[in-house]
């Protein structure tokens, strides 16, 4: 298994037999430490054991209608959902490969998230709902929840779901509630909910937004949009924990002189992945300038800037453990090319050392 080492002495490793075209999503195991899920618009989800020598980490690809723009994994390791331009929700047995249509919007399956603790899968659509599986059930009937604009992003908290969509809208979900409501359906789709979110909020970034994550100590959550920002946020909604949410610029950097007016050019790229650590409470964030850099939210402090990778970065994931850190890099088109480049797409784990994504005290 190749290893190479940057700046900060943390080794790092490429896995073997990657995805043929752009990475649309990571995702981690929530039951173990080294299995991956990689989706791709090559029609395909990937199985990785991150533990294993080259020959091996490929456990299983499994090939869809059409790109997968989401994956995540389900009940235990050996159950995923899938979604992307076909419409469909899937639900993938990883040891046989068996596909089953669970349900199907009206566009494109954009978003993904399974609730280990309800055994509920909420995918996200471009067709402005939501649809609530209990794939556990027999029959499973799924509900939907229509929502005022299209789907960009899902992230769970332990007790929230938080919705990002287009015109900067944001709802935020309480999750039993959600779940009781849901769970009531007992006929055929659509089941159609009237469930009013626990709160509505708007962007703090201007621009569209790429990306959410939820912090797992059930506190906030951060965004990320097109422009190079990050919008830090706090589920309490009292006027003193209001006061603590900011935004701050990233992933840019120094263009050089206009030579007209002789101003600084700043290249902004769009922050495409955002993860929490698991444990220590640090945030990831992925740019279209190949960077991934480390936060702490808390301070509103950069701890850590890795050395660039050769395209742009597409997804970050920590695992379980939080002592490995995925990294999935392809081609983001910031350069204004519009075809893919061959051998782009990559993904790499990173073995964090004992402090590597600790917060820094004051």
């Amino acid at each position: 298994m190749p290893k190479f080492s940057d700046a900060s002495n943390s080794p790092q490793r490429e896995l073997a037999n990657p995805p043929t075209d752009a990475i649309s999503s990571i995702k981690f195991s929530p039951h173990s430490d080294s299995r991956l899920l990689v989706a791709s618009w090559d029609k395909h989800v990937y199985l990785y054991d991150t533990s294993q020598d080259d020959e091996n980490q490929l456990i299983k690809k499994f090939e869809h209608r059409a790109p997968v723009l989401d994956v995540c994994f389900g009940k235990d390791d050996n159950e995923a959902f899938s979604g992307g331009l076909d419409m469909d929700v899937r639900k993938i047995d990883l040891t046989t490969g068996e596909q089953t249509v669970l349900s199907t919007h009206d566009k494109a399956v954009k978003a993904l998230v399974y609730s280990t603790q309800h055994s509920m899968l909420i995918s996200g659509s471009w067709d402005s709902s939501i649809h609530i599986h209990h794939p556990d059930n027999k029959p499973d009937y799924p509900s939907t929840l229509p929502l005022p604009s299209k789907v960009y992003s899902l992230s769970l908290a332990p007790t929230r779901l938080v919705i990002s969509m287009a015109s900067r809208a944001l709802y935020i979900y309480d999750l039993y509630s959600l779940n009781t409501l849901a769970a009531s359906a007992e006929s055929e789709p659509p089941n159609t909910l009237n469930a009013e979110p626990w709160q509505r909020r708007e962007s703090a970034l201007k621009h569209l937004t790429r990306t959410t994550a939820c912090m797992p100590s059930d506190e906030g959550y951060a965004t990320s949009s097109i422009e190079g920002r990050i919008a830090v946020d706090w589920f309490d909604s009292s006027e003193e924990s209001q006061a603590r949410k900011y935004a701050f610029k990233c992933h840019r950097q120094n263009g050089g002189k206009d030579p007209e007016t002789g101003e600084e050019i700043d290249v902004v790229y769009p922050v495409n992945a955002l993860a929490f650590h698991p444990t220590l409470g640090s945030m990831a964030s992925g740019g279209g300038d190949g960077q991934v850099l480390l936060w702490d939210p808390l301070s509103k402090r950069r701890t850590k800037a890795y050395v660039p990778l050769p395209a742009s970065v597409a997804a970050v994931e920590f695992n379980r453990a939080g002592n490995l850190l995925a990294i999935a890099i392809s081609s983001g088109f910031e350069d204004g090319k519009v075809d893919m480049v061959e051998g782009s797409a990559r993904v790499f784990v990173r073995e964090l050392a004992e402090n590597e994504a600790k917060l820094k005290k004051k």
